[in-house]
């Protein structure tokens, strides 16, 4: 019996090590551009993994040349890099701004240039993709990902508790905090602190979840129905780097390889007698709703985001110089 009773506690903390589980939430050596297309209201990339189009799930009143403007992807180009209200100016947000950036050791990453201004305040500069990343958008035909964004593109899903959150981070000795912002299933967002950017070269910042029990005797362990079971996940939402008032201000460079992270499994992955979902289809519906609500959101922020670019003059001084000198002639 005693042998029974030690078999079953190894047993036990086996099942518990299995939960946990390592994935890449983004990677940013994959978001390199294919394509580029310039004009005046800017810089177009398209990555093919990442990329969306959400006119065909736009409202009739959209013209064609208005929908040909809702297609994007996450490219390292298209990333937004945006002041604080309260630090920023014409100089400081016209110069920040993010790069394919050639690594020797990674390959293309994620490259930052942002502008704090020299005053005695806090600022935050926020790096984030040009659009919000969708957890339910289908994956690509062919691809063995269950939806577009998974497989290191921005989005886990079968999220438990998190263990462990690591940042790889190219430094150069600027004195700021780095924060990453995480988006769960409820779209609340999760801060993370992964502390300061002091140091130089490619290092790992790592954050580690205070109250993540090792030992699965010292959890809380419930029974809860298995299907079906409404979707656990967490999506990339930004990055901030946060200038505190008695820091000095002025350029700043970074760049970033990945974030990955370790967590439990909120169900664990194993073969059932019966396919519950191929019978009911109840999640697939679900997550088609949400599908459809997140369309519905991109497609009125992307044309947005094209209208106010349209919106930005593009003609300098010296083109309206040349226009007048034409026009006496």
């Amino acid at each position: 019996m005693k042998r029974i009773f030690i078999l079953s506690i190894i047993s036990l903390l086996a099942v518990g090590s299995l939960l946990a589980k390592e994935d890449v939430l983004i990677d940013f050596t994959q978001l390199v551009a294919e394509t580029k297309a310039e004009d005046n209201n800017g810089v177009t990339a398209l990555n093919a993994a990442t990329t969306i189009d959400t006119s065909n799930h736009t409202a009739n009143n959209y013209t064609d040349e208005q929908k040909a403007l809702m297609k994007t992807s996450l490219a390292i180009e298209n990333w937004l890099v945006k002041i604080s209200n309260s630090s920023a100016t014409i100089q400081t947000q016209s110069v920040s701004k993010s790069r394919e950036s050639a690594s020797t050791a990674y390959g293309t990453v994620l490259g930052i240039r942002a502008r704090f201004p020299n005053a005695s305040w806090n600022a935050v500069a926020t790096i984030k993709p040009p659009f919000e990343i969708p957890a339910y958008e289908p994956a690509d035909e062919g691809s063995e990902a269950a939806s577009k964004f998974e497989g290191g593109f921005g989005v886990i899903k079968n999220v438990g508790t998190i263990k462990s959150v690591a940042v790889n981070a190219y430094g150069l000795n600027y004195p700021y905090a780095l924060y990453l912002i995480l988006i769960d299933g409820n779209g609340k967002e999760i801060p993370i602190n992964l502390g300061s950017l002091k140091f130089q070269g490619w290092g790992e910042l790592r954050w580690d979840n205070p109250r993540y029990a090792q030992d699965v005797r010292d959890r809380q362990l419930n029974i809860t129905p298995i299907y079906p079971q409404e979707s656990s996940l967490i999506k990339f939402g930004e990055f901030r780097i946060i200038k505190s008032g008695e820091q000095p201000g002025g350029d700043f460079v970074t760049y970033f390889k990945d974030v990955k992270v370790i967590y439990d499994q909120a169900v664990l992955e194993e073969e059932r007698d019966i396919d519950d979902e191929s019978v009911w289809q109840i999640q697939t519906d679900r997550e088609n709703e949400k599908n459809k609500a997140e369309q519905a959101r991109q497609s009125n922020s992307l044309f947005l985001q094209a209208v106010d670019k349209k919106r930005q003059a593009a003609e300098s001084f010296q083109d309206q110089q040349a226009s007048d000198a034409e026009s006496e002639e």
